[in-house]
């Protein structure tokens, strides 16, 4: 099982939803870099559950825990380790999934694939294995911001067929975290609230849209072929529960336009600088950055495990029904958004290391 991501800022996530404790283990962050526990715990806190009356009510205070790799505030260059232990487990919601699998859900498909699974909380396929993400991402967020100016939002833009418009150039955090939603319209934010709580109410869960920004970013960040900048992104972000669909730039809108409608016309003011009038592209082309800024978009299906009643089978493949029990999220985007932010700074981060290390190759020759 693959439990590493990244190339020189890498990362390795650990635990189970019912095991002991959860967290990462962060290898390659260059060594001074500022970073505290309050600064990641603030991250936990918007990824954590209870936090409102629309998402699990699964009470984890979700407290990290450095255990290396920072010492008086900064980081020292070794591997950093962080800790969050849970304290609210409730297997005993799970025991009837011991020997049925939840439609849609990874139950199935792992005991397939490994002869064996963690049928209480669903394990590693739980959202809880993001906490790692989120902690790591605190990290890659505030190198991106302190040593390179890259600012990285994302917000719900839409759940099921209640859409915001929210312009990316202009979004700002205080917004998205100005309702339970996260969505920064706060008119649209009420439409999508009434959405969840009817939806929560039937035992049902309903998916969406998270929409995000990379502000800041520099030319040339990206490593084609394979590891084209939005090529990167998409596994990072299609790697997170429940995620169902990438976009960047126009994506699938821009089938629509001709070349001439679509491409984005190059302009220079100083001679010395460059960019583009329009960002069909999202601010990346031939899979490196070219200066602009960076949307994209993340689907999320609607949260497999759900209170009605649904047809399924038994682990010796016996025709039965499963209704859910515990607590899960009607929704998952309103606590998607620190995880899709989270996967993009990683990902930044690690290509920020990686044109970092060409530059200096190309200076020694």
């Amino acid at each position: 099982m693959s439990s590493h991501f990244g190339e020189l800022f890498r990362i390795s996530t650990f635990g189970e939803s019912h095991g002991p404790a959860v967290g990462v283990v962060v290898d390659g962050c260059p060594p001074r870099l500022e970073i505290s526990q309050v600064e990641i715990q603030a991250e936990l806190d918007r990824r954590r559950p209870g936090q409102s009356k629309i998402v699990t009510q699964r009470q984890e205070a979700d407290t990290v825990e450095i255990l290396s790799g920072v010492e008086e505030g900064l980081t020292t260059g070794t591997p950093i380790a962080l800790l969050v232990r849970n304290t609210d487990q409730r297997s005993r919601d799970y025991d009837e999934m011991r020997e049925k699998y939840r439609p849609s859900h990874a139950d199935f498909t792992y005991d397939a694939k490994y002869g064996i699974r963690s049928w209480s909380g669903g394990g590693r396929a739980s959202a809880r294995e993001t906490i790692g993400r989120v902690a790591a991402g605190a990290i890659a967020k505030k190198l991106l911001s302190t040593r390179y100016g890259v600012e990285v939002l994302a917000w719900v833009a839409s759940v099921q067929n209640i859409q915001a418009n929210v312009d990316p150039d202009t979004v700002t955090l205080e917004r998205i975290e100005s309702n339970i939603v996260r969505c920064p319209d706060p008119i649209i934010a009420e439409q999508m609230l009434g959405l969840i709580e009817e939806t929560r109410k039937r035992g049902d869960s309903v998916g969406g849209v998270v929409r995000a920004v990379a502000r800041g970013v520099p030319v040339g960040w990206g490593e084609p072929v394979f590891d084209k900048l939005e090529a990167d992104l998409a596994k990072a972000l299609l790697s997170l529960p429940a995620s169902k669909g990438f976009e960047v730039g126009s994506g699938y809108t821009g089938t629509l336009l001709t070349g001439s409608e679509h491409n984005d016309a190059y302009r220079s003011d100083d001679q010395q600088s460059v960019y583009t009038t329009s960002n069909h592209s999202g601010g990346i082309q031939g899979g490196i950055s070219n200066g602009m800024p960076i949307n994209l978009s993340v689907a999320f299906k609607p949260v497999a495990t759900i209170l009605a009643e649904q047809n399924t089978v038994t682990t010796d493949y016996e025709n039965t029904t499963l209704k859910g029990k515990g607590r899960h999220d009607p929704c998952v985007l309103p606590r998607a958004v620190p995880m899709v932010e989270a996967m993009i700074a990683l990902v930044l981060a690690d290509h920020a290391l990686r044109q970092q290390a060409l530059k200096r190759v190309e200076e020694s020759r």
